[in-house]
């Protein structure tokens, strides 16, 4: 496996690291713009957006475990939305103040003086949030993570064999990225569980998707921007 001189990552490694960390980034830009540097943080999303899919695109080709060969069949797509559904369904409940951990760095309001939506950026959220973060998340935590931690020779492992140790260390280290704690456990417990039942990364992007579509939906309806 060649790596790569500076980061000691291989490039398969990095293909599935560097969206992730170019994502990270730019919620931490976001998070931490001081308020008077006259720029509105709110729009940087969009600009994530925008480097995010581009980083994708580049190394889209590399990322076999999304090839046509590996999409899921209809049962299997089907099972994914199911899932999808159930997880946004527990994500709204599981708020209480002792499941989270912190505030979030980068709150999302896109609302304008007089408390009015501002579309524009509620689009490139939903954008964001169900086609981009799911494709972006599950390479890394799964399709990377989960399967490095089974073995450092990451693109030799059958998702289908991971064991347990690898799944939960995985899904911990998904836990801490997110305020909801108990929720994030759920979620990475079934997103990884569709992955190592099925083999195919493709019915954990959807499920996880579905989540996101959902829970977006739900927020810009009910007006619950703190899930934001």
């Amino acid at each position: 496996m060649k790596l790569n001189p500076i980061l000691g990552l291989s490039p398969a490694a990095l293909a599935r690291c560097v969206p992730f960390a170019l994502f990270m980034l730019m919620l931490a830009l976001r998070g931490y713009l001081p308020s008077g540097a006259g720029v509105d943080a709110r729009w940087i999303y969009g600009v994530s957006v925008l480097v995010v899919g581009g980083a994708l695109v580049w190394y889209w080709r590399g990322y076999g475990e999304l090839a046509r060969q590996n999409l899921p069949n209809a049962r299997e797509t089907l099972l994914s939305c199911a899932v999808g559904l159930l997880v946004f369904g527990l994500w709204i409940q599981l708020d209480a103040p002792w499941m989270q951990i912190g505030e979030p760095t980068a709150s999302f309001l896109p609302l304008d003086l007089q408390g009015q939506k501002i579309w524009p950026l509620i689009a490139l959220r939903l954008i964001g949030a169900a086609l981009l973060v799911p494709i972006m998340e599950e390479l890394f935590w799964r399709a990377f993570l989960m399967r490095w931690i089974e073995s450092p020779q990451f693109e030799t492992v059958d998702p289908q064999r991971v064991g347990v140790k690898a799944i939960v260390l995985s899904t911990f280290v998904f836990m801490l990225a997110h305020t909801l704690w108990l929720a994030a456990i759920v979620a990475g417990l079934a997103y990884a569980d569709l992955y190592r039942r099925t083999g195919k990364l493709w019915t954990a992007v959807i499920a996880h998707a579905v989540t996101n579509g959902a829970l977006g939906i739900w927020v810009v309806q009910t007006g619950q921007w703190q899930f934001w």
